[in-house]
């Protein structure tokens, strides 16, 4: 997948274009490297990496989450 949604706000236009597998693929994805970023941040300085990825890493999982709800409220 060519979302890129880890280092920057993906468009919803392009989400809702994705099937539900390849938005739950691309959420598992998402979390699992939130997971990792949350980690080595408790572990290490990730000053030097981006400090905003955090936060569009959020805002991104967050867009998929509420693109898959709308798929089962319709």
């Amino acid at each position: 997948m060519a979302l890129n949604a880890e280092t920057k706000p993906v468009d919803m236009a392009a989400l809702r274009e994705l099937s539900d597998e390849e938005l739950r693929t691309e959420l598992a994805t998402l979390r699992e490297t939130q997971f990792r970023l949350r980690f080595r941040s408790a572990t290490e300085d990730i000053s030097a990496d981006n400090p905003m990825r955090f936060r569009t890493m959020r805002r991104n999982i967050a867009r998929i989450e509420t693109v898959l709800r709308e798929r089962t409220k319709a």
